[in-house]
């Protein structure tokens, strides 16, 4: 007598892995303080910028380099915060445009749905691979839950819809950490970066008032030094805040874009599931 072999369960549709891209902030901010003190050492601080080659006198005329020199040991760290923000925003943008995909996505949206409408799953999960992005990456998970599900015999209509939304639900968490990563560094630098400005204009006056009254006279060279350490700081601390503020909210605005596509469209396949089966 024959041992009937029993038949195998239905492969569970295979959720995208989990993305880690992006660079790592432990390692590419130290590297950046590392160039930004070297940058003020031996750029700013070259002797082709001041008076008689000597980066303890006075900047030239109009060299603005000198200038920026003589805004004290605050200057690197800002300009360690500028490059960070520069580098990471950089990144940022490739890594949300490979997001993307190809193609616009309005258009991607409205070719699969309108597939959808015909249930044309094969069809549509076919866009998905020419799509190659965040959202096709969700939309082809739970097509292909939803091609397993419409062959399942052992859940009630209920039970399907719930699956396909938690498919859905776990694909997009599974992508929008790719694409928020970093965030937080610009945002934060943005704040920060005007604080550690205050403080060296803080400590520029403190240097400018203290000429003032080691002499009991006005000192001109002492005084002009702390004004301009004090001015250096707060140009390069607004500047880098307004960029950082700047970047960090067309960022957030793109991958709100992306979000509500992928939220409009995983909505639509539920409602075609349910329509269908």
């Amino acid at each position: 007598m024959k041992t009937q072999t029993p038949s195998p369960a239905p492969a569970k549709a295979a959720a995208p892995k989990k993305k880690s891209g992006g660079l790592n902030p432990a390692f590419v901010i130290p590297v950046l303080l590392l160039i930004g003190i070297l940058t003020y050492m031996f750029v700013f601080g070259d002797g082709s910028h001041f008076q008689e080659g000597d980066n303890t006198k006075e900047p030239l005329p109009g060299d603005y380099f000198g200038t920026v020199y003589k805004g004290g040991f605050i200057v690197p760290i800002l300009f360690t915060c500028f490059l960070t923000v520069l580098v990471f925003s950089i990144e940022r943008f490739i890594t949300i445009g490979r997001a993307t995909g190809t193609g616009s996505i309005d258009d991607f949206v409205r070719k699969v749905k309108s597939q959808l409408d015909r249930n044309e799953v094969a069809a549509a999960i076919q866009e998905c691979d020419k799509q190659k992005g965040s959202i096709g990456n969700v939309v082809k998970t739970a097509l292909v839950k939803y091609q397993q599900l419409a062959t399942d015999t052992q859940l009630d209509k209920e039970q399907k819809l719930v699956a396909l939304q938690k498919e859905v639900e776990e694909a997009t968490t599974l992508e929008l950490p790719m694409l928020e990563k970093n965030l937080t560094i610009i945002a934060t630098l943005a704040s920060v970066s005007t604080l550690i400005a205050l403080l060296g204009t803080v400590l520029g006056m403190i240097r400018a008032f203290a000429a003032m009254g080691a002499t009991g006279q006005p000192d001109t060279g002492a005084l002009s030094t702390g004004i301009s350490e004090a001015l250096v700081n707060t140009a390069l601390g607004i500047g880098t805040a307004a960029i950082a503020t700047i970047m960090y909210s067309y960022f957030t605005s793109r991958i709100d874009v992306l979000t509500y596509n992928i939220d409009e469209i995983g909505l639509s396949i539920q409602q075609n599931f349910a329509a269908h089966y």
